[in-house]
C-alpha cells in the first residue's frame, strides 16, 4: 500500500512539473524574416516623438528582435507587446543588448500591460548604469523601486522580473537585485519589452512563466 501511495505521488508530481514546463511562453524569432516585424507583436509607443520601428536581426547567426529607430524625443518609450499570452502572476525574462544610444541605452521588459499608456516596467540602462522598476498611468512614469550597478552596453544581459499580487521581483544577470511592492495594477495584461529615446535594442530569448 505504501509503495503504491509513493508510485502515485511521484507520478502526480511529474505529471505537475510538466505542466508547469507546458505552460512557459518563449519567442525566439528564428522563424521571422530578417528585416520585418515579428509575428504575434503589437507595437506602441508611451509618451512623444515617433512610434519606433521593431524588426528582426541577426546576431552571431541567432535571429533577435530590434528596435532601430533613433528619434531622440527624451520622453519616448517604443514598446512592442506580444498579442497573448494575457497573465497577471508571471516570470517574465527576456536577453538584451543596447547597441546603441546617445540620449539613452535601455532596455525593458512590460508586464501587466493594459495599453500603451498604463502597464509595468522594468529597465535596464548602460548609461546610467541602474535598473528601475516603474508604473506607467496615464501615460506618466513613476519609479518606485530601484538598483544602481555596472549594466555595461554592447553587451548581452538577463533581465527578468517575477509578480505575484502586489509584490514584484527583479533580477539582473541571474542576481536578485530589487524587491518591492505596489498595487497600481491588480489585473492581468500582456508582456512585451520596452526602449527609451534613441536607443537602439536588441532583445531575444523572451519568455514568460505564470506563477501560482
Amino acid at each position: 500500500m505504501w509503495a503504491r501511495r509513493m508510485a502515485a505521488l511521484v507520478l502526480v508530481s511529474f505529471a505537475a512539473a510538466f505542466a508547469a514546463e507546458d505552460m512557459v511562453k518563449t519567442w525566439n524569432f528564428q522563424a521571422d524574416k530578417v528585416d520585418e516585424p515579428p509575428a504575434g507583436f503589437s507595437f506602441g509607443k508611451t509618451g512623444q516623438g515617433r512610434k519606433g520601428k521593431w524588426v528582426v536581426r541577426e546576431d552571431s547567426g541567432k535571429r533577435v528582435l530590434a528596435q532601430i529607430d533613433t528619434d531622440d524625443t527624451d520622453y519616448r518609450f517604443p514598446v512592442a507587446v506580444a498579442d497573448e499570452p494575457v497573465v497577471k502572476d508571471l516570470r517574465l525574462e527576456v536577453s538584451c543588448k543596447a547597441v546603441s544610444g546617445k540620449t539613452d541605452q535601455a532596455c525593458g521588459l512590460v508586464f501587466r500591460y493594459q495599453d500603451e499608456n498604463n502597464y509595468y516596467v522594468t529597465r535596464a540602462n548602460a548609461l546610467e548604469n541602474n535598473v528601475r522598476l516603474y508604473h506607467v498611468v496615464g501615460g506618466r512614469r513613476r519609479q518606485f523601486a530601484g538598483w544602481n550597478g555596472k549594466v555595461a552596453g554592447q553587451a548581452w544581459h538577463a533581465l527578468a522580473v517575477e509578480a505575484r499580487g502586489n509584490r514584484f521581483q527583479v533580477f539582473f544577470d541571474g542576481k536578485p537585485i530589487i524587491e518591492a511592492s505596489d498595487d497600481t495594477f491588480k489585473n492581468a495584461g500582456k508582456v512585451g519589452v520596452w526602449t527609451k529615446a534613441d536607443s537602439v535594442t536588441w532583445f531575444g530569448g523572451l519568455s514568460v512563466k505564470p506563477l501560482q
